[in-house]
C-alpha cells in the first residue's frame, strides 16, 4: 500500500517535502517552492490544485505583478 504523494520528479519531491516541512500550503508558498525548486509550470499547477490554501486573490496579484 502507498501512503502519501510519491512525485515523479525529483524537483518535485524536494518541493513537496519542502512545503510539508514548512507546514505552508499558501498560494505564496507554492509559487516560492516553484521558484526554489525550478518547477515546471505542469508540475507548480500539480502542486497548486493538490495542497493550494490560502488567499486566491493574493496569488493573483502576485502573478500580474510579475
Amino acid at each position: 500500500m502507498t501512503k502519501g504523494i510519491q512525485p515523479q520528479s525529483e524537483q518535485l519531491r524536494h518541493a513537496v517535502r519542502w512545503l510539508s516541512d514548512h507546514q505552508d500550503y499558501s498560494y505564496t508558498a507554492i509559487n516560492e517552492a516553484a521558484k526554489k525548486f525550478d518547477l515546471s509550470p505542469l508540475d507548480t499547477e500539480f502542486l497548486t490544485k493538490t495542497f493550494a490554501r490560502g488567499d486566491v486573490q493574493e496569488s493573483t496579484r502576485q502573478n500580474q505583478q510579475k
